[in-house]
């Protein structure tokens, strides 16, 4: 099948607008998981400026490095809810054990 090398237009045939604002927040979209619903936004790299500490891994995102922020949409949670996380480590999230802090000391096993 053949790729589309040319972006997707709306329905009016014109391409969406690329204001500095959607640049700066990113693509939002609504994702079901087996934990309920979560509304996902994508960092582009060129967007993130702060250093961030991915839930899934426990490493830093730094600034520059194109990211996912996610929260819950149950209506429980608030902005505070939010958490950046590695693209990678969101996708693989429901396949990954809880991470276990450990000191740099502690076995690595066991």
């Amino acid at each position: 099948m053949p790729r589309r090398n040319h972006p997707r237009r709306r329905p009016d045939g014109s391409p969406a607008p690329l204001t500095d604002e959607r640049v700066r927040k990113g693509v939002e979209g609504v994702q079901q998981w087996q934990d309920g619903d979560w509304m996902v936004r994508s960092i582009f790299g060129g967007a993130a400026v702060k250093t961030y500490r991915c839930p899934g891994c426990m490493q830093e995102i730094r600034p520059g490095v194109a990211h996912v922020v996610a929260w819950p949409i149950d209506g429980q949670g608030d902005l505070t809810d939010r958490r950046h996380w590695h693209t990678g480590c969101w996708r693989a999230r429901d396949r990954r054990a809880p991470g276990v802090e450990r000191s740099r000391n502690a076995p690595r096993y066991g």
